[in-house]
């Protein structure tokens, strides 16, 4: 396990999806407790689906998806927070009026203009191979904000989450923190659908407080039980995806709903057994593993990560340029005969990753390098130093071979998204 955990973080895009991850996780459980308590928890599906229809829209109009995401999600919980105050329209309505509207437009500005592209199914279903050093750095900065926010108004969110009617006698303005707790949870679950999917991501805000609730009781303690259930089922999440590959954002779901299993069986084993303490964590799965500064000088492009690696190099290849990419692929010959351009390839759809229906990367032949060229479409496994060719904006990465061999035995010639 140890082992594991140490390669995942020597891959720059798992070791971001870490830390937005952990960041959006504990948000997300904080606000979960108040929201479960005042039964608004479906407004995290409510709200990933108009960040949905926004998603749409900005993919339409070819702007950045989180310029406009947030300012439209925040728009949103707002207008929830305003039409379930009024008495003809309850909470559980007035969330399905809104997000099956958003829904629907979402769906329209698709259909009518570029189709469901590669951006609108990594914020869909999740992705954590399309973060790019801007968008972690926008997460964490709003992630600090919302903690900040939360601790700061601990006790008044506490008051309105219990008895509002009680806080307003108070002289709390219930009616300002109400819209405090609208103006985080619209933050978090537009920063959580890169990672978990605007399907999944209500996920991160009921399970965790679910669970707590099972075995804590005092309102304080549920809130670090959920975040810290909340942390523990992202890390483990991953991990199975990494291990099994298996979509990241349902592998969090899954490992949430088994805690909320064992942590409801508690319950009423505690319960039969009529026993006051039994609260023992049973979800602990893996050591803390310190992450080294130093980065690997080799990425091995591994076989069922293969796309999400390259697609990882190419976004961000200043932290690639002058090491050694080592992959296996098809070796593919362009070009004309006086002039020819060689290619190591794996073959993808056209809709989701790669260029023209593959993946992969062009490869230069170095000064030492003294190995025969293969024929065209041989199994072959290449490594070699990334560089970058090109002027200006038009910039093109290749590999400055410094092995290449040919393999009798083939791997996985298609690979998915």
């Amino acid at each position: 396990m140890i082992e594991i955990i140490s390669e995942m973080f020597s891959y720059n895009f798992l070791v971001r999806a870490f830390i937005v991850g952990a960041l959006v996780s504990v948000c997300a459980a904080l606000l979960g407790v108040s929201l479960v308590l005042k039964r608004y928890a479906m407004i995290g599906t409510g709200l990933s689906n108009v960040g949905f229809g926004s998603l749409a829209l900005a993919t339409a109009l070819n702007f950045a998806p989180l310029t406009v995401s947030i300012p439209v999600v925040i728009a949103a919980a707002f207008l929830l927070l305003r039409l379930s105050e009024n008495s003809k329209i309850k909470g559980d309505a007035a969330i399905a009026l809104v997000s099956t509207g958003s829904l629907a437009v979402g769906i329209i500005i698709i259909s009518q203009s570029t189709g469901m592209n590669t951006d609108v199914c990594n914020y869909l279903f999740g992705s954590i191979l399309a973060m790019a050093k801007s968008d972690v750095y926008l997460s964490i900065t709003l992630s600090v904000i919302v903690l900040m926010l939360f601790m700061l108004f601990y006790h008044k969110l506490f008051a309105i989450t219990f008895d509002e009617t009680f806080a307003r006698t108070a002289g709390i303005k219930a009616g300002l923190y109400n819209m405090l707790i609208a103006f985080l949870t619209a933050l978090t679950i537009v920063l959580g659908m890169r990672i978990m999917g605007a399907m999944l991501i209500s996920s991160l805000i009921i399970f965790p407080a679910l669970s707590s609730m099972r075995l804590f009781k005092k309102f304080k303690s549920v809130t670090i039980s959920s975040a810290v259930i909340s942390i523990l089922c992202f890390f483990a999440g991953v991990i199975i995806s990494y291990i099994y590959a298996t979509p990241t954002g349902a592998s969090v779901v899954i490992v949430n709903l088994v805690v909320f299993v064992v942590f409801w069986l508690v319950d009423i084993l505690r319960n039969v057994m009529n026993k006051k303490v039994l609260g023992i964590m049973l979800f602990l799965l893996f050591s803390f593993v310190p992450i080294n500064a130093q980065q690997r000088n080799t990425v091995e492009i591994r076989e069922r990560m293969f796309a999400t690696q390259v697609n990882e190099i190419y976004l961000n290849a200043e932290d690639y340029l002058g090491k050694t990419i080592k992959l296996e692929g098809i070796l593919k010959i362009g070009g004309n005969t006086e002039k020819p351009i060689f290619y190591v390839i794996r073959y993808a759809p056209d809709d989701c990753c790669g260029d023209r229906g593959f993946v992969g990367f062009e490869v230069r032949w170095s000064r030492g390098l003294l190995a025969p060229v293969p024929a065209d479409d041989s199994w072959v496994e290449a490594a070699g130093i990334l560089r970058e060719f090109g002027m200006g904006m038009r910039k093109f990465l290749y590999l400055e071979l410094t092995s290449l061999v040919t393999l009798d035995r083939r791997g996985a010639e298609f690979v998915k998204r």
